[in-house]
């Protein structure tokens, strides 16, 4: 129960900085022909969970707790894509490099396909 709790939280905290920054972002560019927003939010939210993860592996400065509520909870709710990065980085510095462009290659092209498919369905129905 205190896993689903930090998680809760860290989401919570995470979903509300995703918005606020995506928006800030978005206002400041004047940009309304590229989401410069999103990708503010998915370039540090990489940054974070490799700086954080970095840190962790080398140093050792994260309870369990604590890396339940970062990486799942807040860097969860403030993009899930940094999680996506982290774990491609993962299996390209374990070697395995075909596991870890097929990653990055299925996710991006799996992805679209099916938000396009989400898209098509909800026009039928």
């Amino acid at each position: 129960m205190q896993k689903w709790v930090l998680i809760g939280c860290g989401g919570f905290i995470g979903s509300i900085a995703r918005y606020v920054m995506s928006g800030l972002v978005h206002r400041l560019s004047g940009s309304d022909t590229f989401p410069l927003g999103t990708l503010a939010v998915n370039l540090t939210g990489c940054f974070l969970i490799g700086a954080l993860a970095g840190w962790d592996e080398s140093r050792g400065i994260l309870s369990e707790p604590a890396r339940i509520f970062l990486f799942i909870g807040l860097l969860g709710g403030f993009t899930t894509f940094s999680t996506f990065g982290f774990e491609t980085c993962s299996l390209l510095r374990d070697g395995q490099l075909p596991a870890s462009l097929g990653n990055a290659l299925v996710h991006v092209v799996a992805g679209v396909g099916a938000v396009w498919v989400g898209l098509v369905v909800s026009r039928l129905m």
